[in-house]
């Protein structure tokens, strides 16, 4: 296949659709670019006027395998036809997903709790994670209630995951929020909370957290919340040790070590869970996205010591664990398995990465670009001295990539000016140099002008 575009953008019928959204849903969704999906294979996207567009989003991290994958398909029909939903009574795909998950992580992980969003899973996590420290001795006091949770976070649009979320964009005007959480600058190495430079500063982020601890808490801390990368944030990559550090840190104070991997996992990193690249393993670890591939499923897989303190029936979900979600979720992982599809995403994410590095080093608007895998990220600048953000520079960016044929999301970071790139892992080289090729043109389109 090959980009196609039919009709001046947006077509006549992606307006009528458009005009019709604007009428009936509310704003409160985000703003993308007018591409109105009607149906999409592999990594190609249709649009309702019939233009074909790449696709370099995933949904947002979503279709791993690709889009409409056949043997995922046929999974999702044949499941269709025999049953939607048994709330919590067994049944053969919920068991067999679960047993997979625990199968597929660290051995310290051997119960699956099974939702349907992500933000359900921090819920759960936050609520395990109380629990347990409520029977379990913790060095910072028994019966610890406080989360500490990183500024620029995003786990979610629910009251918890809001609460240990860092970016005021989501809270603001909800509050208030959850109490007992604290914050820490994470590790944003191209604008250090320091201003110190990756890796004279010896990693200084790591050691001022005993400063957060004893500034802000009460004495009874009991987990840490982090995401494998910082997504919503701009794709904020860790530095090489931080990660080990982190979760070292959380050992010797003998906290609840909670990871958020619902969009770094099943091999989107280059990894099926991003923290195989750090040899570290999470008490509690939140998957979701890539785990059901379009059909909504998450996951909390845990240390069973942990998620034992709850009794039957304290936490359940009505739509959580279906089994038109769990077996197309097991078809998913099973095609992840049998296409290498993490491979792939660490051989064509270190070439894109290579290709925007040399953008890098050419347009004085494009700040930096990082990645693992096939999380990617282009942070636009008014200039490389000042590091001033440029939300309309890169808004200017995906507008300009969308009339070229080519799919991202609306910007996201801190500052509305990161461009993150994150196509299916199905994505071959030849597709994902035609992406590039198109981001670098609008690159030096956008500049001109």
């Amino acid at each position: 296949m090959s980009i196609q575009i039919r009709t001046q953008l947006p077509g006549p019928k992606a307006q009528e659709i458009i005009s019709l959204s604007r009428r009936y849903e509310p704003k409160c969704v985000t703003e993308q670019a007018p591409l109105v999906w009607q149906r999409a294979q592999g990594v190609w996207i249709e649009d309702v006027d019939g233009n074909r567009f790449l696709d370099f989003c995933s949904g947002v991290l979503v279709t791993n395998i690709g889009h409409c994958h056949p043997k995922y398909v046929a999974a999702v029909r044949e499941q269709a036809g025999e049953l939607f939903n048994c709330y919590d009574f067994a049944h053969p795909w919920r068991a067999r997903l679960a047993q997979k998950l625990v199968e597929l992580t660290a051995p310290n992980l051997d119960q699956t709790f099974i939702l349907t969003t992500g933000a359900e899973t921090i819920e759960s996590a936050l609520k395990v994670a109380r629990r347990a420290s409520g029977l379990v001795p913790r060095s910072l006091g028994e019966g610890g209630f406080e989360i500490l949770a990183f500024e620029g976070a995003f786990h979610g649009r629910t009251y918890g995951a809001m609460s240990v979320g860092g970016n005021q964009a989501v809270k603001r005007g909800f509050g208030p929020l959850l109490p007992g959480v604290i914050h820490a600058p994470f590790c944003y190495c191209y604008r250090c909370a320091f201003n110190r430079t990756y890796p004279d500063c010896k990693l200084y982020c790591l050691e001022h957290l005993d400063w957060v601890v004893k500034s802000q808490s009460t004495g009874a801390l009991c987990a840490v919340i982090t995401e494998s990368y910082q997504g919503a944030a701009g794709s904020i990559i860790p530095p090489p040790g931080y990660m080990e550090g982190l979760h070292q840190w959380a050992k010797q104070r003998k906290l609840v070590f909670i990871l958020d991997e619902v969009q770094s996992s099943f091999g989107r990193t280059g990894k099926m869970f991003a923290y195989e690249h750090w040899n570290t393993a999470p008490d509690l670890l939140c998957l979701g996205k890539g785990l059901g591939s379009g059909v909504a499923c998450s996951a909390l897989v845990a240390d069973g010591d942990l998620i034992g303190v709850l009794g039957a029936g304290e936490m359940s979900s009505t739509n959580g664990g279906n089994p038109l979600a769990c077996r197309a979720a097991c078809a998913a992982i099973e095609i992840i398995e049998e296409e290498n599809l993490a491979h792939n995403a660490a051989v064509i994410g270190e070439k894109m990465l290579a290709a925007f590095k040399e953008m890098e080093a050419k347009f004085d608007s494009l700040g930096e670009a990082r990645g693992m895998g096939l999380a990617i990220a282009l942070e636009m600048v008014e200039d490389k001295k000042s590091k001033t953000p440029a939300p309309e520079l890169a808004k200017r960016v995906v507008d300009e990539c969308y009339q070229r044929g080519l799919a991202l999301i609306a910007p996201i970071g801190l500052f509305g000016s990161v461009i993150r790139i994150a196509p299916p892992l199905v994505i071959t080289e030849n597709e994902a140099m035609t992406g590039v090729s198109i981001l670098g043109h609008a690159l030096k389109a956008v500049s001109a002008r």
